[in-house]
């Protein structure tokens, strides 16, 4: 069980971004989101998105850098993946 974040690589606003998940609840995600000071506005149904400059930060406080790849591989076998069809 781990709070996962891959390197910032999405660009938008003027900054590029970041994709933090867990791979066992969004309840750890939630907990990880509210220590390390994420904005709500931040979730997006499977994932939170933090800009590049909290990169370190989000580490720091215990989120383990993986490639998009392996997100994204760990996102979908933990069942917490929202596919994009099925988003709003």
């Amino acid at each position: 069980m781990a709070v996962l974040i891959d390197p910032p690589r999405w660009p938008n606003h003027g900054t590029l971004w970041s994709h933090v998940v867990s791979d066992a609840s969004l309840e750890e995600l939630q907990a990880f989101a509210d220590a390390a000071g994420l904005p709500a506005r931040a979730f997006d149904l499977d994932h939170y998105d933090a800009p590049a400059e909290r990169y370190d930060a989000l580490v720091a406080a215990g989120a383990e850098p993986v490639s998009g790849h392996e997100l994204v591989r760990r996102l979908i076998a933990s069942g917490l993946r929202v596919k994009a069809r099925d988003r709003n």
